[in-house]
């Protein structure tokens, strides 16, 4: 029921109206009353009512006074005013305190019956279109994410985007930029493996939501995807409280992520911050060098500029036996090719060979080193059902002699990778594009289901929900929501031009339980509610 509360100075009219309506039949709980607005206010804000009554005359604090103070600090009560005074100038003031009802004294029971059916009508309707605000939001939410990353992929890619555009496109994102100080936060979190298969990542997602719901918290932070795997976090702030934000981030991600670590891999890295938006990519450069190292050293969760330091300065010793085994192991190269992308391949080896780079003047260690390298990716192929000729083929000069100088192996070495990621890839597309034909296939014979959802599609063709959002964003230009959103639209503008249905029965038949909802959307993304749409095709 709704909270109704009552301000009149005058008892007999206050007791008269408390004990002679029947509130409960009209829907309504009465919850306190007062003589005065003064009085009134402290409880107003202890028994938030729906429904204000009060009249417009009285001590202390006057009705119009309450009415003000009240539409400022609860905008959603409904109020009346009771008037004893037929006075234009009372009324036109009382419309502009934001008062929804004026009743002039003696007020009927059944003048203030309708009064009270109308307006339990409107904060119905209200608390609806609020529930069906968020529940959109909820389902767009997925589609705000895309757009973000899409954005950040320009921006940080320091490609053709000027600063004015990097504004004007963050304005239609509802991104405020502007800052003296910006850094960047690259964090990756995903299960083990063999943990998947057991729970379908409820446990990631579950720590995703707690990381990002901080960020989300925080207008310092501007959190985006950007990959299946990662998120990006752009710190915004003044320069004197950048370091603190960053630390308290990293900080944040530990707690949560680090009495996980047994279930679940995760690493962040911060860059060094700048000092203009357009020297971002700049910053991505250094954090996308420092995230590459969560393959060459695996044990170690916080990659910054302070934590890399022993491994980010050059080193004079080129004495082989000063090279540590467990840094050049073929399982760092391995992990990289089954999770790095060749975004990262440049950084990864620049990290790779930061440690051994004098050594490598050694004839028979960087023999060994390049056989290491050969060996692993071959392996990897192999491991993936690609054949030699496949991989040989992709390399722009064949297999190299294996006796190289010191400067070529670095070259080497990318052009490797590159060769066994674009091989990866490729097989990794076909795989995706055969998910992608299922999950569609099974949306186009699922979607007036009010039951389908992105984990129902996601359970059919057996991978994580998270997994499946990645790919049908890349590869449909467009959200999961998005694309079952357009194909329920598509039916019901069918139904409402071709039958006499209801918008009930046709919320039914396109997958929408609650009719009111189902209008709702239908208005959102046509313009038009469904009854206009209907008799626009009449006309």
């Amino acid at each position: 029921m709704l909270k109704v509360f009552l301000v009149e100075d005058e008892s007999v009219i206050r007791e008269g109206l408390r004990d002679k309506i029947p509130w409960e039949q009209y829907g309504y709980r009465f919850v306190g009353e007062a003589a005065d607005g003064e009085m009134a206010l402290p409880l107003i804000r202890k028994a938030r009512p729906d429904l204000l009554i009060t009249d417009i005359k009285m001590p202390f604090m006057d009705g119009l006074s309450l009415s003000k103070m009240v539409r400022a600090e609860f905008p959603r009560i409904k109020i009346i005013i009771i008037s004893g005074y037929d006075d234009f100038e009372y009324a036109r003031e009382a419309i502009q305190a934001g008062v929804d009802q004026y009743l002039l004294k003696p007020v009927t029971r059944a003048d203030l019956r309708k009064v009270l059916l109308e307006l339990k009508d409107k904060i119905v309707q209200d608390v609806q279109q609020d529930a069906y605000r968020i529940q959109y939001q909820n389902e767009m939410r997925e589609y705000e994410q895309f757009s973000r990353r899409q954005f950040f992929e320009k921006v940080l890619g320091g490609g053709e985007i000027s600063v004015k555009e990097i504004y004007e496109e963050a304005a239609r994102l509802s991104m405020e930029l502007s800052a003296s100080s910006y850094n960047l936060l690259f964090l990756c979190m995903q299960e083990k493996a063999g943990i998947l298969a057991g729970g379908r990542g409820d446990r990631l997602i579950r720590k995703q939501e707690e990381v990002l719901h901080y960020f989300l918290r925080h207008p310092q932070y501007i959190p985006f995807r950007w990959n299946a795997n990662c998120y990006g976090v752009l710190v915004k702030a003044d320069n004197e409280q950048m370091e603190e934000l960053t630390d308290k981030a990293l900080e944040h991600i530990r707690q949560v992520c680090g009495p996980e670590e047994g279930q679940m891999d995760w690493y962040v890295a911060a860059g060094s911050p700048v000092e203009r938006l357009s020297l971002l990519s700049d910053c991505y450069r250094k954090v996308n060098h420092y995230f590459a190292y969560r393959f060459i050293m695996p044990d170690l969760h916080l990659l910054t500029e302070a934590t890399l330091a022993d491994y980010l300065m050059p080193r004079e010793e080129n004495n082989i036996g000063n090279v540590n085994p467990s840094k050049i192991a073929p399982e760092i190269i391995r992990d990289f090719l089954s999770r790095g992308n060749s975004s990262e391949i440049h950084d990864f080896v620049e990290s790779y060979l930061q440690g051994i780079r004098e050594a490598l003047e050694s004839r028979m260690f960087r023999d060994y080193v390049v056989l290491n390298i050969r060996f692993t990716v071959m392996a990897f192929m192999e491991s993936i059902g690609a054949a030699q000729e496949d991989y040989e083929k992709e390399m722009d000069n064949g297999i190299r002699d294996m006796h190289m100088k010191p400067a070529e192996v670095f070259d080497y070495f990318v052009d490797t990778l590159r060769a066994a990621i674009c091989i990866r890839d490729r097989k990794s597309s076909y795989q995706s594009g055969r998910l992608l034909r299922h999950a569609l296939e099974y949306i186009d014979r699922n979607y007036d289901r009010e039951s389908l959802s992105l984990s129902s599609v996601a359970e059919e063709t057996d991978v994580s929900a998270n997994y499946l959002s990645a790919v049908f964003s890349q590869n449909m230009q467009k959200t999961f929501i998005e694309y079952v959103t357009e194909k329920r639209m598509e039916k019901a503008k069918k139904l409402l031009g071709a039958t006499d249905k209801s918008s009930g029965e046709i919320a039914l038949e396109v997958g929408y339980k609650d009719s009111h909802y189902f209008s709702f959307v239908f208005k959102k993304t046509q313009g038009l509610s469904p009854r206009e749409y209907r008799n626009s095709k009449k006309d």
